[in-house]
């Protein structure tokens, strides 16, 4: 299944964060609140806009994921980079965590 989340950067740490469900911002891929009708992609854009308004976050788009074994993928490799870290060192970075 294909679907969209929104990210952007975090205004004050620059790290990467996604838009949950209850309007907040997470550096977790798995709280994003996933798009699922052309009326949630409007919500979460204007709660979206209203962040960067405020000057919370900075460069907010949509993204397009894939739902693979309950885990939400980025479909483009640099969008993979955002969530997860370098792609070189496995040792670094957020994939780490998952080790």
């Amino acid at each position: 299944m294909t679907a969209k989340i929104f990210n952007a950067n975090d205004i004050l740490s620059g790290r990467v964060v996604y838009l949950a469900a209850d309007g907040n911002w997470s550096e977790r891929i798995g709280d994003a609140a996933i798009v699922q009708s052309a009326e949630d992609e409007a919500r979460l854009q204007a709660i979206a806009d209203a962040a960067f308004a405020a000057r919370r976050v900075v460069d907010v788009y949509a993204i397009e994921i894939a739902i693979e074994d309950g885990q939400t993928r980025p479909l483009i490799y640099r969008e993979r980079i955002r969530a997860e870290g370098p792609s070189i060192r496995l040792d670094l970075g957020k994939q780490s965590a998952n080790s």
